[in-house]
């Protein structure tokens, strides 16, 4: 069940189109807690650097295709050839820094794994298991990187994670729902807020 209301409700400013509505509906903000999912979220924030988020939310199938489901042990296994193949498709951001940190960093999640025993539950520690519920009347007022973005950061790129700067880390935060960014105005605001998902 969805909680995905008539077009007039009041969402945060950036959710317009037909990519990013049911993105900002029924995903940004839900509370993750399955490894392969968190994957899915770093490899596509990644590719985001430099670029809009629309570019990657339109590109997403593709990624799914290339990065066999977006399924760590798999993309971990990866070979040169398999990099060369994935920069050979259209589907995707054909750039071979953020393609080779793709398969990097599924290697460093299992080794990570191995040590926590779950990425979810490394990631869900940084906040005690509970999602921070900020409160903006404003997007504007929304941070790049916070303080927690900077340490984490730093603890996964000392874990041989990369692309994982600050912000790239805040935004994941954000979108696995460990922060609550809704603006207080928008419709998922008090939702999330009272521990609903409205997921499908």
């Amino acid at each position: 069940m969805t909680t995905t209301p008539s077009d007039d409700a009041s969402r945060c400013g950036w959710a317009t189109g037909e990519f990013l509505v049911p993105y900002h509906d029924e995903e940004w903000g839900v509370p993750v807690h399955d490894d392969r999912r968190h994957f899915e979220f770093l490899v596509l924030e990644a590719a985001q650097a430099g670029l809009s988020w629309l570019t990657i939310l339109r590109r997403r199938e593709g990624y799914r295709r290339v990065f066999a489901g977006f399924d760590p042990e798999l993309v971990a296994a990866f070979t040169e050839r398999d990099v060369e193949r994935a920069l050979g498709d259209t589907g995707i951001i054909r750039n071979r820094q953020k393609v080779e940190s793709t398969v990097a960093n599924a290697r460093a999640l299992l080794a990570l794994v191995e040590a926590e025993g779950s990425f979810d539950d490394y990631l869900w520690g940084c906040v005690e298991g509970t999602p921070i519920q900020n409160q903006w009347s404003d997007t504007a007022q929304i941070p790049a990187k916070t303080e927690l973005s900077e340490r984490l950061s730093k603890d996964l790129r000392s874990r041989g994670f990369r692309f994982v700067g600050p912000v790239v880390c805040y935004s994941h935060l954000q979108a696995a729902g460990l922060i609550n960014d809704h603006v207080t105005s928008c419709f998922r605001w008090g939702v999330l807020a009272d521990g609903g998902t409205g997921a499908p």
